[in-house]
């Protein structure tokens, strides 16, 4: 199959390289041309064609024409979709794979289904670490569309690998896909809706390891009784909890992995940003009048991280890094 890559970062590089190692077509651009020829370059089999820009890339589609964006939320994003519209036809598709907030999908699947054209938005996770393991995938849009990129979604997604299946799940009415890593969830929207929950959540998570660990690091405070006070070992401690406690994650993974190369972690200043999920999450809660106390909590302290850092904002740091590569300080 045949589909255009637009932004070629971490994820989009690697999503373009990745589905030349399945056997599709990628005609690739970013508006640097030296990236766009280095993930052409590692594309296998001379699948990966540069494009110079979004009117190169549509014309050097046949058939029916597939685009998938894979640009930082926002105007430019914006901009991408609104140029598309204008150059794609009835029955293409646009698919958003970035962080988009659910809201602006439902308004740009509405005014291109004006045109015939279709809009899949797609949750994308899996960081830098997709190449090779595959991406979940949460994604919404019509169901003619999304049964046609299927093969596509197929391609990112980890598969069922060694991950044991969930008992009763062989009864009717689940989806095969979701043991694959990848899932409708529902019209357009509904995929970074999901995904945006899904970012919520793992901002409560990181949270509750980074103040655990944070408690365990000041176990040896000068403030406590001296036969009360412990010089605990964090890397040792994040590597026996990795081994068959119920805390056990890939979050936990990155956090031993971070600790083990710096117990101190003195390269992170602890300055820890916020990407836009964890606010949307909130928002979305607020009009549901769901309480949501440990992932407002969450945010609130990335929002406090930036004026003064402890030990559990660098834990924070690490663990962005880990999974996502996300430098300090910014939002991507």
């Amino acid at each position: 199959m045949q589909i255009g890559i637009v932004g070629l970062g971490k994820m989009g590089g690697n999503i373009s390289i990745r589905l030349t190692r399945h056997g599709h077509d990628v005609v690739a651009f970013d508006r640097d041309p030296a990236v766009t020829a280095k993930v052409c370059a590692q594309g296998e089999g001379n699948r990966c064609t540069p494009a110079t820009g979004l009117k190169d890339m549509v014309g050097k589609l046949a058939g029916r024409k597939v685009v998938w964006l894979m640009l930082p939320a926002g105007e430019v994003t914006e901009q991408a979709v609104q140029e598309l519209g204008t150059l794609m036809g009835k029955g293409d598709i646009v698919i958003d794979g970035g962080n988009s907030f659910y809201k602006d999908d439902i308004r740009r699947a509405a005014e291109l289904m004006k045109k015939g054209i279709h809009y899949v938005d797609v949750g994308t996770s899996g960081g830098v670490w997709g190449l090779e393991r595959g991406y979940c995938m949460m994604y919404g849009g019509t169901k003619d569309a999304t049964d046609y990129i299927d093969p596509i979604l197929s391609a990112l997604a980890p598969g069922i690998g060694d991950i044991p299946r969930t008992p009763g799940r062989d009864k009717p009415g689940f989806d095969p896909r979701a043991e694959q890593g990848y899932l409708h969830c529902g019209p357009a929207g509904s995929g970074h809706f999901v995904k945006m929950v899904h970012n919520g959540i793992e901002y409560g998570i990181m949270q509750a390891f980074a103040e655990g660990f944070d408690v365990m690091k000041s176990k040896n405070s000068t403030d406590l009784p001296e036969d009360q006070r412990f010089e605990l070992n964090m890397p040792d401690i994040a590597e026996v909890w990795r081994r068959g406690s119920v805390v056990s994650s890939w979050l936990l993974d990155l956090s031993a992995s971070a600790l083990a190369g710096n117990p101190d972690l003195s390269n992170y200043k602890g300055d820890v940003a916020d990407s836009g999920e964890g606010r949307w999450t909130i928002e979305a809660a607020i009009e549901e009048a769901v309480p949501v106390p440990v992932i407002t909590a969450s945010l609130f302290t990335r929002f406090r991280s930036r004026t003064g850092n402890n030990f559990a904002e660098k834990m924070l740091s690490a663990m962005r890094f880990g999974f996502g590569g996300h430098i300090e300080g910014t939002n991507n």
